[in-house]
């Protein structure tokens, strides 16, 4: 026999509707959420190897062009309340997101330190383990966590973490990160379509790659004594790999790091990209390396088949695809 229920009332049909709805619209963005007893919801979400609880924040600090990069490329301006650029960056005038940093407070054009994030009333600050966060310089995650601050690290920096590790690779690093923020920030939506967009460019660099030996390339950061180079957990890295070169020191399971001279030379890499720092000129570290007695008679000193990268284009963040197709153009370019 069909019964009918009895009909409810205006008031409690809404108070059943949002009973219903409530749940579907904090877990619609995708992140795990827990009540805050009675506080703003919070997605847990991984910093590195480790499960955190995010509030939204509202006053974001980021260290370097990337971290400022990967908020602003998600539309999170109106989160961040300002940045910390040491002299290493570029000028962001020359950011695609210029108007975005013209909107919020440069806060400090030194190394990131624990004073500015307290003196800006921080709640969440944005850096890489050990390339802003440092346990020397006294600013770690768990000591921003006992003064009431929420962290984020980037994913390419965590292998070496002590307390949580996590080993991705580079551009993997990139689009965990960008996820990771979007859950945070409850932007999900546009993180994956920011996400598959850089994909998108990079499956497109991978489709034209020269065929045959790839082309042995040597990174040099800066260094006399000893050249500073990247490993194989850094952006450039992956930058190498994609366009169709073999990074020299990609064997190496460090971040950035130092090589000797003879181990260069052994190599004998037929393209130098040269990191160009905002205190330190690609120009400058060109003419060393046609002068120095180590250097001078190598296959791409020779040939002056220097590339120029860009400091933002060579540490995580969304301008790591801008410098894959300039390098990847350049690598077709040369007559092997």
């Amino acid at each position: 026999m069909r019964t009918t229920p009895p009909r409810a009332s205006t008031r409690q049909r809404g108070a059943l509707m949002t009973a219903l709805l409530l749940p579907a619209l904090l877990t619609g963005c995708g992140a795990q959420v827990e009540d805050g007893g009675g506080q703003s919801k919070k997605a847990r979400v991984n910093r590195c190897g480790e499960q955190v609880a995010y509030e939204v924040p509202r006053r974001a600090v980021a260290y370097e062009g990337g971290s400022a990069d990967k908020l602003f490329s998600l539309g999170l301006t109106e989160h961040v309340h300002g940045y910390v650029m040491p002299p290493a960056n570029p000028p962001v005038s020359e950011s695609p997101w210029a108007s975005e940093y013209a909107k919020v407070k440069k806060l400090s054009d030194d190394l990131l330190n624990k004073e500015v994030v307290v003196e800006a009333e921080s709640d969440f600050v944005v850096a890489g383990w050990e390339s802003g966060f440092s346990e020397q310089r006294g600013i770690t995650p768990e000591i921003l966590d006992k003064l009431g601050v929420q962290s984020f690290m980037h994913a390419e920096s965590c292998y070496n973490y002590p307390r949580y590790p996590e080993k991705v690779t580079p551009f993997q690093g990139l689009w965990t990160d960008l996820e990771r923020l979007g859950r945070i920030f409850r932007v999900e939506k546009r993180a994956h379509e920011v996400v598959a967009g850089l994909k998108k460019r990079v499956n497109a660099v991978e489709s034209k790659a020269p065929d045959g030996d790839r082309v042995p390339v040597f990174l040099y950061d800066s260094g006399k004594e000893q050249p500073a180079t990247a490993g194989g957990r850094v952006p450039p890295d992956d930058i190498i790999r994609t366009a169709g070169g073999r990074n020299i020191f990609g064997g190496l399971d460090q971040r950035w790091t130092q090589a000797s001279w003879e181990s260069v030379a052994k190599a004998e890499p037929q393209v130098v990209i040269i990191l160009d720092y905002g205190d330190q000129p690609a120009e400058k570290k060109i003419e060393f390396l046609k002068k120095s007695p180590h250097t001078r008679d190598l296959p791409a000193v020779e040939k002056n088949n220097f590339f120029v990268l860009d400091y933002n284009e060579g540490i995580s963040g969304p301008r790591n695809i801008d410098g894959l197709e300039k390098f990847a153009k350049y690598l077709r370019s040369l007559d092997h």
